[in-house]
C-alpha cells in the first residue's frame, strides 16, 4: 500500500500532465484515495480529447463543401455532431472509471449497443403510454433508479453508492468539458 508521500507525488505528476490540456481547472483533490478526482479528470480528459479529435477528423462532406447547403441540412449536421460529442463524453467517462462500477458497465453497454443499432437498423419509436407504475405514482427510489445507468437492477444500498460515484464523475466531466470549451475558439465548437 503506498504511503501519503507517494500519493501526493503521483497526484503532482498527474496534475502537471493534465495542466498541459487546460489550465482553467482547479486541480485540488477532494480527498486522498487511490482514485482521486484529479486522476479521474485526467483520464476522462485524455480519453475525451482523443475521441473529440476522431470526431473532428470525420467531418461530413456536406459541411466541407460549398456554403450553398440549406439551413435544415446544416442544423441536422450540428445535431448529429452534438450527439456524437455527447456519446464520446459518456463513453470516455465510463472508460475512465473502468468496469468496477455497475453504472459504467451499463453506460458502456448502452453506448456500444446504440452504435451497433445505428449501423444496422434504426429502431422504431415506442410511445411511453404503457410504462410506469399503475396510477402514475413513481416513488423517489424508482426515479433515482432511472437516472443512474444500470440502476434498475440494483438494491437500495448499492444504488446509493453507485449514485454517489456517478455524481462525482458527472461533476468531473462538467469541469473538464468546461475547461476544454473555454480553451477552444468558438469556431471549433461546431
Amino acid at each position: 500500500m503506498p504511503n501519503i508521500r507517494t500519493i501526493k507525488t503521483t497526484q503532482k505528476a498527474k496534475t502537471t500532465t493534465f495542466s498541459s490540456y487546460s489550465s482553467s481547472f482547479s486541480m485540488q483533490p477532494m480527498h486522498l484515495s487511490a482514485e482521486t478526482p484529479t486522476s479521474l479528470k485526467t483520464m476522462f480528459a485524455l480519453r475525451f480529447l482523443r475521441a473529440y479529435s476522431k470526431i473532428n477528423r470525420y467531418k461530413s462532406p456536406s459541411r466541407l463543401s460549398s456554403s450553398s447547403s440549406s439551413s435544415s441540412s446544416s442544423s441536422s449536421i450540428v445535431i448529429r455532431r452534438c450527439k456524437r460529442i455527447k456519446l464520446a463524453a459518456y463513453a470516455s467517462m465510463a472508460r475512465a472509471v473502468g468496469p468496477k462500477r455497475a453504472w459504467s458497465r451499463a453506460l458502456l453497454h448502452k453506448v456500444l449497443h446504440r452504435t451497433r443499432l445505428h449501423r444496422s437498423v434504426t429502431r422504431p419509436k415506442v410511445s411511453g403510454a404503457g410504462s410506469g407504475v399503475a396510477g402514475g405514482a413513481i416513488n423517489r427510489t424508482d426515479k433515482l433508479r432511472r437516472l443512474v445507468p444500470g440502476g434498475k437492477r440494483m438494491d437500495f444500498c448499492n444504488l446509493l453508492g453507485e449514485t454517489a460515484n456517478y455524481i462525482q464523475c458527472l461533476t468531473a466531466q462538467v469541469h473538464v468539458m468546461q475547461g476544454i470549451a473555454d480553451s477552444l475558439p468558438p469556431q471549433a465548437w461546431f
